[in-house]
């Protein structure tokens, strides 16, 4: 397994299984499969791969560590990119299919209900990152900067299930919130164990 993560090949077949998810919604597209609201299945679908995307590409570090499989860190930034494309349909499929694309309506909804307001903060953070992912960005922001500006998807993983949670709390359906909310939990646990055992007793 180790040998293949080293391949060139694994890069394409790990972004291949990152696409299938947009390749599955734009078949059902074509087929017009998408129900009664084809708006509200897009929009759904595209924050639910937001959300696994988040904890897949949060998940590269530990698993690294706890496996002593260094290779994976080769795949992090097109985690994050994938990551961050599937949050961009997300609020392009709201802006657009439920908002007609009136930044006005837009801009009231927001006021109207917050959690839009939540997953639009989540949204500027993954772009940030996004826009910094790139090596010229790190010799630009210095090594140090850069770190310190990435660990930000943390804010944009929990704001993302604030926005969830808010979302699915008039329907009084928490189940999947907690599902994503405790494994963001586990991850972030992880990170504040290493960062205190790495202090100097």
């Amino acid at each position: 397994m180790r040998g293949w993560l080293r391949k060139p090949a694994a890069w394409w077949v790990i972004l291949a299984l990152g696409s299938l998810p947009l390749f599955w919604l734009m078949s059902r597209i074509l087929l017009d499969q998408l129900g009664a609201n084809p708006a509200e299945t897009l929009i759904r679908a595209t924050g639910d791969w937001t959300l696994r995307g988040l904890c897949v590409a949060l998940a590269v570090t530990p698993l690294r560590t706890a496996l002593g499989w260094p290779e994976l860190a080769r795949f992090r930034r097109m985690l994050g990119l994938l990551t961050f494309g599937y949050a961009a349909l997300h609020l392009l499929c709201y802006a657009w299919f439920d908002m007609g694309l009136d930044w006005g309506d837009i801009a009231q909804d927001m006021a109207k209900r917050p959690f839009i307001l939540v997953g639009f903060s989540a949204m500027l953070i993954l772009l940030a990152l996004a826009a910094t992912s790139f090596n010229r960005a790190i010799r630009w922001l210095g090594a140090a900067r850069w770190q310190l500006l990435h660990r930000a998807v943390y804010a944009a993983a929990m704001l993302a299930i604030l926005h969830f949670w808010w979302m699915r709390s008039a329907k009084h359906r928490y189940e999947e919130v907690l599902v994503y909310a405790g494994i963001l939990a586990l991850l972030l646990a992880w990170r504040v164990l290493k960062r205190v055992k790495k202090r100097p007793a």
